[in-house]
């Protein structure tokens, strides 16, 4: 029995070592094997946005994360939050129960609809997007990833000084629903202190990579105050359909309370600008009106 007892504890020394090495390898590469999200639902995805130095300052020791989300929030201002406190009860339909649910969908009135662009800053196509937001006046949601924020943090200050809301999109943008609690911690934490050093706020909105969410990532939500943020109308502009594919999905699928989903990073983003300059004009003329989650 003895014998038996410690062979067992080898056996399970033996596979805590190979999972941490495991973790170890995504933790330092950022890359996490077989993509977890395709093999689910047989779709492909965008791949993470990774940087050579995306691991290279501790999670502990990092400065960047002292900023708490219970200060400063010039994101949302006063008078936002009975609106922000409702959004946190809507996850759209058929959203699980537990805790508070990504919202997919806004509430504010007859034809109001929220554009949010995901992935930036980039410094090629995060000012072209600008430039189109403000010729029509339209307040967007951009959703950061940290180390980007960190590299370009002019570009990630002039979408806050814009009027523009900034939600946090996780450090380098891994599948959250896959990792340890530790590292889904360190990627939202890690994000919070880059934009704010950035832009001088700290985000009241985030959003998952892949839109995987769980029951983890939610918690950590609630406990650091930000809002989980969904969408309703993906027009797979990251795969780069073409302009005619994506101002035909989003005007096809669009309509009151829409949340629509675009990116301004992560790749050749030229289809989601040029697309962005049919779509707008043609939601205004139709009726619609931009709001933020």
């Amino acid at each position: 029995m003895a014998v038996e007892k410690a062979s067992a504890g080898v056996a399970r020394r033996v596979l805590l070592t190979a999972g941490g090495l495991t973790l170890l390898g995504i933790y330092s590469t950022g890359r996490a094997g077989p993509d977890p999200v395709a093999a689910r639902t047989g779709k492909a995805r965008h791949a993470p946005v990774l940087m050579d130095n995306a691991f290279t300052n501790s999670p502990v020791s990092d400065p960047r994360v002292t900023a708490s989300p219970a200060r400063t929030r010039a994101a949302a201002t006063a008078q936002d939050r009975p609106r922000l406190a409702a959004a946190r009860r809507r996850g759209g339909p058929g959203a699980p129960s537990g805790y508070e649910q990504p919202m997919r969908y806004i509430d504010d009135g007859r034809k109001a609809i929220a554009l949010t662009i995901d992935d930036g800053p980039s410094p090629v196509y995060t000012p072209q997007v600008l430039r189109l937001l403000e010729k029509y006046r339209v307040t967007a949601t951009f959703s950061m990833i940290g180390i980007q924020a960190s590299s370009y943090p002019r570009v990630a200050r002039e979408v806050a000084d814009a009027g523009h809301l900034v939600a946090n999109h996780t450090w380098t943008h891994l599948d959250l629903a896959h990792l340890p609690p530790a590292v889904v911690a360190d990627q939202m934490d890690r994000a919070t202190g880059a934009i704010h050093a950035a832009t001088g706020r700290v985000p009241d909105l985030f959003r998952a990579p892949y839109g995987a969410w769980s029951p983890f990532v939610l918690q950590r939500c609630a406990q650091t105050r930000m809002i989980p943020l969904g969408w309703s109308v993906d027009p797979r502009d990251w795969s780069r359909p073409g302009v005619p594919s994506i101002i035909a999905n989003i005007m096809r699928n669009t309509s009151t309370g829409s949340i629509i989903l675009e990116h301004d990073g992560g790749g050749n983003r030229s289809q989601t600008v040029a697309a962005l300059t049919y779509v707008i004009p043609r939601l205004l003329a139709a009726g619609y009106h931009f709001r933020t989650p």
